[in-house]
């Protein structure tokens, strides 16, 4: 059963509450009568209201001060207010009713059938944001629900996952026929890209649950790059990565987060850079307050892809068309910069070739990062 929907009324004159009854009585809509701005403000601490009806003249506290009252409290400021009056139809008189809040005014003798169609229109705009809210706490259920699906999937997918890896890596070992080296090698290969998609989902619902609490420590970025350089130089990539780095590039950071940053950004380089060209990295420590690491390649970036660079499941907009990710890499990458404080830009040219600026404040505040990142 629907709960009724409450409208306070008030006025000192009680066969003016009578009437207004008479006039707004039906099913489903309770009538809080007030005969002092007083009780009108006990009846608001306990009665959450649709919409306010309020005499002017009223002794002690006027509806103007009853009106200021309601709209200085967070809990009851966005009740419509309806002023009912006897007064004169000065401007004046009209502009401070509503500078104090006032949604409308209406003037005694109140026309019955014009105050019906009135309430009429605000019990639906109230009656619109219920089913709004309850649709909206609705699918933030649905959400949250998503996120531990996807957290345990995640969790409960690392066991298999490192049997197998365990298993490709001991397979070489019982034989020497050459198939079996390379079956193996295929599937550490697969095994390793999966995990990382694992880690992506882990760190999806991370970001979306809002717990991402940061871990500073010091650290020095010029040599938290050569770290992440040093794990990509195997075969053909072992001579693509030239790092360079001038001032001070000391800072405090978690160093997890970073680490899967830079890890992210030039990973992408190596991927989609031009065959051949070197990844060009610059640590530029000379501001005071931040430090930047600008990641170069000679590839481009088609313009319409810029603006979606940075949403997560984009098809084309990460590597994911390689079959390399879900497409989560520089959204994650992106909100654990936030998560600092800090930033991650892109320009791409014909000049310039892409490049991927890290803005990183060097003492961030930890605090939690928006919950959607705005596009590129």
């Amino acid at each position: 059963m629907t709960a009724a929907i409450n409208i306070l009324v008030v006025d000192d004159i009680q066969q003016n509450l009578a009437a207004v009854e008479a006039l707004l009585a039906r099913p489903g809509i309770c009538l809080l009568k007030a005969a002092s701005g007083a009780e009108a403000l006990e009846l608001l601490l306990v009665h959450e209201v649709a919409l306010a009806l309020i005499d002017v003249q009223m002794p002690n506290m006027d509806g103007f001060e009853l009106a200021e009252l309601i709209r200085g409290s967070e809990r009851t400021r966005s009740i419509p207010l309806i002023f009912l009056t006897a007064a004169t139809r000065e401007p004046s008189y009209s502009f401070r009713g509503y500078e104090a809040g006032a949604v409308d005014f209406m003037f005694k003798p109140i026309d019955g059938q014009a105050l019906v169609s009135k309430v009429k229109v605000f019990v639906e705009l109230y009656q619109q944001k219920q089913q709004l809210s309850a649709q909206l706490e609705e699918l933030q259920r649905a959400l949250r629900l998503n996120e531990m699906f996807t957290a345990v999937l995640g969790h409960d997918l690392r066991t298999p996952l490192s049997v197998v890896m365990n298993g490709a890596m001991l397979l070489p070992m019982m034989t020497d026929h050459p198939k079996v080296a390379v079956t193996a090698q295929r599937i550490q290969s697969s095994a390793r890209r999966m995990a990382q998609m694992v880690d992506q989902l882990l760190d999806l619902a991370r970001i979306r649950s809002g717990d991402m609490p940061l871990r500073l420590a010091a650290a020095d970025y010029s040599e938290l790059c050569r770290a992440i350089a040093e794990e990509f130089h195997a075969g053909e990539q072992a001579q693509r990565i030239d790092i360079a780095s001038s001032g001070d590039t000391a800072g405090q950071c978690d160093t997890g987060m970073v680490s899967q940053i830079l890890s992210n950004l030039l990973g992408n380089a190596l991927l989609h850079g031009e065959s051949g060209q070197r990844v060009q990295v610059a640590v530029d420590g000379s501001a005071a307050a931040h430090v930047v690491v600008r990641v170069a390649n000679r590839g481009l970036i088609a313009a319409p892809q810029l603006g979606c660079l940075f949403e997560p499941y984009q098809q084309g907009c990460d590597s994911r068309k390689s079959g390399q990710g879900l497409g989560l890499g520089l959204y994650t990458a992106r909100m654990f910069a936030r998560a600092h404080g800090g930033d991650i830009a892109v320009q791409s040219g014909v000049e310039q070739g892409t490049v991927f600026t890290l803005t990183m404040p060097r003492s961030p505040q930890p605090s939690p990062p928006t919950q959607e990142p705005q596009s590129a």
